[in-house]
């Protein structure tokens, strides 16, 4: 099957690392007088459509908020219905991803979900370890100040056991403690759907990222889009408190 053009953004300096959060599943389907299911489902699309747009586009690390920690809010069929998706994704994709040389990573505490699911990531986990193209990272049951705490923890017990002087902590020690401690530095991070904040996001990674907020639902964001925001990223003067 001929597989759709990428379109190519004008921008000559790409973001090396990219992340999404993933707005408006529910909203697209409202519109359509659709249950929500439907919209995460098209979601899912977009996830596919989106990776091999970032692919294509040369961007080295790709991370996108699939799942954070507060959604176990959410109502009981809801997510059980997204743990579906997210094993039909795994198995449809996998393939894929190990061909293209894809490194799949997982940010969060994944092993609160179900066994299956737990299973189904791990082999693709070890199935990707071995690659050296580009990263897919995706966050499930993530969130930024649970990371944070964390690694505030981490850094206290070693300084405890006298491992390490409380003096030398410093950033470089706190992101070693990171999920995303081998990624890039992000550089650029879009929410889709309209909706203006971080939602508990990489925090810490967005200190000097790049945010880009965007009125596209999520299941209509694709490959167009994801050239604009690269197109967009490449006109930001990034200062980082200088001149």
């Amino acid at each position: 099957m001929a597989t759709a053009a990428i379109p190519q953004p004008v921008a000559a300096i790409l973001p090396r690392h990219v992340a999404i959060i993933m707005d408006g599943n529910g909203r697209w389907a409202a519109a359509r007088r659709m249950p929500r299911a439907m919209g995460h489902r098209a979601g899912v699309e977009a996830v596919r459509t989106v990776t091999r747009a970032a692919r294509a586009l040369g961007i080295e690390a790709l991370t996108l908020y699939a799942f954070s920690s507060e959604n176990w809010r959410r109502p009981a069929e809801e997510i059980g219905g997204l743990m579906k998706l997210l094993k039909l994704f795994i198995r449809n994709d996998l393939a894929e991803l190990v061909r293209e040389n894809v490194r799949l990573r997982v940010l969060g505490d994944y092993r609160r979900f179900p066994e299956d699911v737990v299973a189904l990531i791990d082999d693709a986990l070890a199935r990707t370890a071995g690659n050296s193209g580009p990263i897919l990272a995706i966050a499930l049951n993530y969130g930024a100040q649970a990371e944070l705490v964390e690694a505030a923890r981490a850094l206290a017990e070693r300084a405890a056991t006298g491992a390490i002087d409380p003096a030398s902590i410093d950033a470089d020690a706190i992101e070693a403690q990171l999920a995303t401690r081998d990624l890039p530095p992000l550089d650029l991070m879009i929410r889709t759907s309209g909706e203006q904040r971080l939602s508990n996001f990489l925090l810490w990674q967005a200190a000097y990222a790049e945010l880009l907020f965007v009125d596209t639902l999520w299941p209509d964001f694709g490959a167009d889009e994801l050239a604009a925001a690269v197109e967009a990223f490449g006109q930001r003067q990034r200062r980082y408190g200088g001149l």
